[in-house]
């Protein structure tokens, strides 16, 4: 392929990570390098602001603001879950996408996400493929599920990753101030997949971690779960448990569901709405042991701690974007940029292409041997994928002792 002279577009979507930021500067930097992008836009709300016309000259941006969404948390364009439908069923929003792209001349379109963005990233590449208009699209992950499927691992893990562990090490501290029996239970964000929920078995590999870890990868028996926290508190009067908030019983009804209704409310990806779960265990353990019990939801504060960021994390995000760049400009078009891990004992990622249509929501799961025998804990082999991810600090920048966030002026596009 030639070079492709045109405009390019970029839209976040889906849950907000501490370093989606990241990847969108990587993006915009090095698309606003390249000669043969003309102008570089954001879309707000993702592939909604396309539909709508919503979207900004990242081009009237200061350099200074962009090189701060590096450390800045959240979606700065805004995100959205909006669900594209099957084109042969409705091609309505395709047809008014490829009206927009080219009123605008967008020849590059980046679309930064998990499962979902991908299956829209895809869909928009076949489309336009069909429709004979040539547009290069690239997949720029994000998730800090890490169910992506395919690559090594995800950017925004990490740094959520650390962030759970590091949270329940002084959650470990602070259980054990009083001399009075005490179960913790830390609700950690996963719904099918446990990959978060088990980082906090970082915290055990220093000596301050749960004594029990549940994943939404083996079926949920509350019985034994019961056992399993009682027998540890007869013998040590703390137990600390980390849950994964998709955790499901054998007939597939989520936990969370035994004590709240949140879970039958539906997003528009048919998605229940989770939550919740730790106080309703934490009803049940304090009814089966009279102990004083504290359930802990971890909520939105593990996927926006840009303060304990991984520098890991934030240097591999923003790689994501600026090589879905530089791959598309190249000629390279209908893959996400994903990461393989080389073998060693030092830790190193290089880059690879997965083909769009293969990582559109295939969820990849906690492997069963990285799980223990018993299904309440996570094996050696956990830790040693998951200890170089969580490597090195990242800092926003501070003013008068609080973090400078990018403030972007979301100049509207014209043409």
């Amino acid at each position: 392929m030639g070079e492709l002279k045109g405009n390019a577009i970029f839209g976040q979507s889906g849950g907000p990570t501490s370093v989606i930021n990241a990847s969108a500067a990587g993006v915009f930097q090095e698309a606003l390098r390249q000669g043969c992008i003309e102008k570089v836009f954001g879309a707000a709300h993702g592939i909604k602001g396309m539909l709508t016309e919503n979207f900004y000259d990242i081009g009237q941006e200061d350099p200074y603001e962009l090189e701060l969404l590096k450390t800045t948390p959240s979606s700065a364009l805004g995100s959205v879950r909006y669900k594209l439908k099957d084109p042969d069923v409705d091609d309505t929003d395709y047809k008014r996408l490829l009206e927009v792209f080219k009123k605008y001349n967008i020849r590059y379109f980046f679309y930064n996400g998990g499962n979902d963005s991908m299956d829209t990233c895809n869909k928009v590449s076949k489309y336009m493929q069909k429709a004979g208009y040539e547009c290069r699209v690239m997949g720029v992950p994000k998730t800090i599920d890490n169910d992506l499927w395919g690559t090594d691992h995800c950017p925004g893990y990490g740094s959520a990753a650390k962030y759970v562990a590091t949270t329940t090490m002084e959650v470990y501290l602070d259980a054990r101030v009083y001399d009075t029996g005490m179960i913790t239970i830390l609700e950690v964000m996963g719904r099918n997949a446990g990959w978060l929920t088990a980082a906090a078995a970082l915290a055990s590999y220093k000596g301050k971690g749960p004594d029990l870890i549940y994943l939404p990868e083996i079926p949920f028996d509350m019985d034994k779960f019961l056992n399993d926290v009682t027998e540890i508190y007869n013998k040590n009067g703390k137990v600390i448990v980390a849950v994964s908030e998709g955790i499901k019983d054998k007939d597939g009804r989520y936990i969370s569901e035994y004590g709240s209704d949140l879970a039958k409310t539906k997003d528009s990806f048919g998605h229940a709405q989770l939550g919740g779960l730790a106080a309703t265990l934490a009803s049940i353990v304090k009814e089966k042991t009279g102990s004083k019990v504290r359930g802990i939801e971890f909520s939105l504060l593990q996927r926006c701690a840009a303060h304990l960021g991984s520098l890991t994390d934030v240097n591999e995000a923003y790689l994501a974007g600026q090589m879905a760049v530089r791959y598309a400009v190249e000629g390279i078009t209908d893959k996400m940029v994903g990461f393989e891990r080389a073998e060693g004992p030092e830790y190193k990622c290089n880059i690879k292409l997965f083909d769009l249509h293969e990582v559109a929501n295939t969820e990849k799961k906690v492997p069963r041997e990285w799980i223990n025998k018993e299904g309440n804990g996570v094996t050696e082999e956990f830790v040693k994928y998951a200890l170089p991810l969580i490597q090195g600090e990242s800092k926003p920048v501070l003013e008068d002792g609080l973090p400078r966030f990018a403030n972007l002026k979301k100049v509207l596009a014209r043409i």
